[in-house]
């Protein structure tokens, strides 16, 4: 009888629709100072199936958002999204200037080589997955630009 109760939840899992499964590649976080409060990690995220960051959490931040940013006009803008398309098979670039999360009300300063904890949650059909990643901080290249930290 154990068997079958076995066999019969190993099925109904299996018809169950699968997640997300969002593969993570070169995942990284710029570098800070001490004093420095916020910084952004980058990577780039691609859906098995169609889906969307909905959420990210890393334990070296108070704070942690999705972003844009954006060109209005002549300025550019960076502003907090509710959630990120992650298109069916279609990378999605996390990148300097562009779509990042935003780690805010850091912790402590992050240096160079070191590896950064983040969660991602992404929502598809309806349904949550948490994603894990380990990002690894470093100096942007001259190619991705520089954050400067502002004045006193």
């Amino acid at each position: 009888m154990n068997t079958l109760r076995w066999t019969a939840a190993l099925l109904a899992a299996a018809a169950l629709p699968a997640l997300a499964q969002v593969a993570v590649a070169d995942a990284w976080v710029r570098g800070t100072v001490p004093g420095q409060l916020a910084t952004g990690a980058f990577m780039t995220l691609t859906a098995k199936r169609g889906a969307r960051l909905v959420e990210a959490a890393s334990p070296v931040a108070g704070v942690v958002e999705i972003h844009e940013m954006a060109m209005d006009g002549n300025v550019m803008r960076m502003r907090a999204l509710p959630a990120l398309d992650l298109p069916a098979g279609r990378p999605v670039e996390l990148k300097p200037g562009g779509y990042h999360v935003m780690l805010m009300d850091l912790r402590r300063a992050l240096r160079d080589g070191e590896v950064v904890p983040l969660t991602l949650t992404v929502e598809s059909a309806g349904r949550r997955e948490t994603v894990e990643v380990k990002a690894v901080v470093r100096a942007p290249t001259a190619r991705e630009g520089t954050m400067k930290k502002a004045a006193p």
